[in-house]
């Protein structure tokens, strides 16, 4: 039998977040990419908006603007976001809302706070995660999953002191519905102080954990970190352990997100993320001439 110390993985690094401005100028906290950690494969980009007041008129957003070549994941935990985009959708994101775009060969999108919640103001949190498609997805059609809070499954243990949204993979017997290009965990873990979970993690994934709120200890040597900050697992094992000190004086609430790497060349400009030069060069032209299409409702 194994030992459990050989199994839980360990902890490779934490990295904290760096607050930027995105679209028309809000404030995310970033863990990556920054000038010290560009990518954790098949990761790109973690943003965390929030969570902030809004004043009422005072919500700002991103305009229109295109990507190609990767998924975006939006969570949002409070308040509400309309999107629209160039292939004619549109719709509204609220609490507990996620929506799994894939933006493919390309898509022109704008993500803007939703009317009546821009006009009265309220609190605002969201997360975006970038997730790359292999070469072989990345001019695939654009395709949208939206799914509604209530949509999203959920589990708990027994005595009720873990609870996970299950937003890709499963976990506590909970399975995810949204379906990923390439496999993908995506958990939302609250924990009440003095509990611990213990989440199955195929060895050949590279997963990390980003703490919202609270301050948790992570892996075989019980690792501590704290909100905004993002844990780095090594793939040294197939569990990825994670508790709430027992004199901690609030739940925690963590993401644990994981996913098989690509190990393909990645060629970042801005909102495209290929594999050459040439691609991001075509990338550009096509945006630049209209082949990405518009929105015009």
């Amino acid at each position: 039998m194994k030992t459990h110390t050989r199994m839980i993985r360990t902890v490779a690094g934490i990295i904290s977040s760096v607050e930027t401005l995105e679209g028309e100028g809000m404030v995310v906290r970033r863990p990556f990419p920054k000038s010290s950690f560009s990518e954790f494969d098949p990761f790109l980009l973690l943003d965390e908006l929030g969570p902030v007041d809004i004043e009422p008129g005072q919500a700002k957003g991103a305009p229109d603007h295109p990507h190609r070549g990767f998924e975006t994941v939006s969570y949002i935990l409070e308040g509400w976001i309309e999107h629209k985009d160039s292939q004619g959708h549109t719709g509204k994101l609220g609490p507990g809302d996620v929506q799994w775009m894939t933006a493919g060969a390309g898509v022109i999108h704008s993500e803007m706070p939703e009317q009546e919640f821009a006009r009265s103001g309220g609190r605002l949190h969201a997360l975006q995660l970038w997730v790359n498609l292999p070469s072989r997805d990345k001019m695939m059609k654009p395709r949208y999953q939206e799914v509604p809070a209530q949509r999203i499954p959920t589990a708990q243990t027994n005595d009720g002191s873990v609870r996970v949204k299950a937003i890709a993979g499963e976990a506590l017997g909970a399975k995810a519905v949204i379906e990923t290009q390439t496999p993908i965990i995506y958990l939302h873990f609250t924990l009440q102080p003095g509990a611990t979970v213990s989440q199955p993690v195929p060895k050949e994934y590279n997963a990390f954990a980003y703490v919202l709120d609270g301050e948790g200890l992570f892996g075989a040597d019980k690792e501590r970190a704290t909100q905004g900050q993002m844990v780095l697992f090594t793939q040294d094992g197939e569990e990825v352990a994670i508790a709430n000190p027992l004199d901690a004086k609030s739940p925690l609430d963590v993401l644990l997100i994981a996913g098989i790497p690509l190990n393909e060349p990645v060629v970042r400009y801005g909102p495209f993320v290929m594999n050459t030069e040439a691609e991001i060069i075509q990338a550009i032209e096509d945006y630049r001439n209209g082949r990405m299409g518009s929105i015009d409702f």
